[in-house]
This record gives structure tokens, C-alpha cells and sequence, in this order.
């Protein structure tokens, strides 16, 4: 078992390798200067300088690489040109509204695509049966966004039953965050009970 694991982080770190190369390669080939954009309106040949010696944009691509996994290792990602903020600080600002969202998305997923496939798999071939497969395949077939947008103006404009958009933190009011967050869930958990579905159903007819 050690030695499978071993080989497993053995074989992962070229991999994680190539995968930074082809990140950091990407940020090269983006247009435009990042020494000019930060720098903004003003155009001083020595504040763009100032600049370029900061973020080591003077160096050598190589050399810029090495700097650059330093910093993703430590933790430290650079701080955002458009407000002037660290990227770090950002992420961990939105994280407990995706990790929310993700998990009430895998919840919906799991209760609605196991509970759809048990019932298609003790009704097989009976209505429930067939209407659980239409289901399933209307929900593997329908994009995300539409299905949002046909939803957003179902319950939010016509009914007036859930917010169009907006978020309550769950510290605040826990049942107003959940509220909030129920659509996109829904819409995110779609696809995956879709699928779910129709592999509890196969895995129980095999059974």
C-alpha cells in the first residue's frame, strides 16, 4: 500500500509540473503590459521601471518562473492590478459562499438523483419508471444557464417566491441564506442528479 502510494506522488509531480508550466505559460501570452496597466494613466518611464523591478518583470522568463512557484507554494499569489488587493485575501473572502453553494448543490444532487434512480429501478418499466428517465435526460440535456434564467423568471418575477440574485452570509440568518442560495443549487445539482439517477438505477437492476 506504501509503495502504491509512493509511486502515485512519484507520478503526480511531473504532472503538477507540466500543469504550472501550461498556467504560467498562459499568463505570459495574455496581451497588453502589466507594467503599463498597473501603472495606469501615468506614463514615467522610471515609475514603470519601479515597477517592473517590483514584480521582477525585468527578469528573464525563467527566472520570473521560479519566482512565481515560490509564491503559489508559500501561499502568496500576487495581489489584484484592478483593486489593489491580495489575491489571497479575495479568495478566502468568497470561499465560504462556494463551499455553501457546492455543498447545497451535492446535497440536492444526492437526495433527488439516488431517491429518482431507487424508484425508476423497484418501478421498472411502469410510469414512474419512464418519467424518472425523461427527467434525468431532460436534465442532462438542458444548459445550465437556461435552466437558471427560466427559473430566475419563474419564481423570482413571476411568483415572487425566491431572490433573483443576492446573498445572506448563513452567520447572519441561516434560513435567508439557505433561500438565497436554493436556486443556483438547484441549477448547479442538475446535472449531477441526472446522472446519479441513471446509475442507481442501472446499479440496482444489476443487483
Amino acid at each position: 500500500m506504501l509503495t502504491f502510494l509512493a509511486r502515485r506522488i512519484v507520478q503526480l509531480v511531473p504532472t503538477l509540473f507540466f500543469v504550472s508550466v501550461i498556467i504560467f505559460s498562459l499568463q505570459q501570452l495574455l496581451p497588453g503590459d502589466p507594467a503599463l496597466i498597473m501603472a495606469g494613466e501615468e506614463r514615467d518611464p522610471e515609475v514603470i521601471a519601479q515597477i517592473r523591478a517590483q514584480y521582477r518583470l525585468d527578469q528573464p522568463v525563467p527566472v520570473q518562473y521560479v519566482y512565481w512557484i515560490k509564491g503559489v507554494l508559500t501561499g502568496d499569489l500576487g495581489e489584484s492590478m484592478r483593486i489593489k488587493v491580495p489575491v489571497l485575501q479575495l479568495i478566502a473572502e468568497k470561499l465560504p459562499v462556494t463551499l455553501q453553494l457546492a455543498l447545497m448543490a451535492i446535497v440536492i444532487a444526492l437526495a433527488v438523483g439516488i431517491t429518482a434512480g431507487i424508484v425508476a429501478a423497484v418501478k421498472k418499466d411502469t410510469a414512474w419508471d419512464y418519467a424518472a428517465n425523461m427527467v434525468a435526460l431532460w436534465g442532462i440535456s438542458t444548459p445550465n444557464f437556461w435552466l437558471g434564467i427560466m427559473l430566475i423568471f419563474l419564481f423570482s418575477v413571476q411568483l415572487g417566491w425566491l431572490p433573483a440574485s443576492g446573498y445572506v452570509p448563513f452567520s447572519q440568518d441561516w434560513k435567508a441564506s439557505l433561500v438565497s442560495m436554493l436556486m443556483p443549487a438547484f441549477v448547479l445539482g442538475n446535472s449531477i442528479a441526472a446522472i446519479l439517477m441513471r446509475h442507481t438505477r442501472s446499479a440496482m437492476l444489476q443487483v
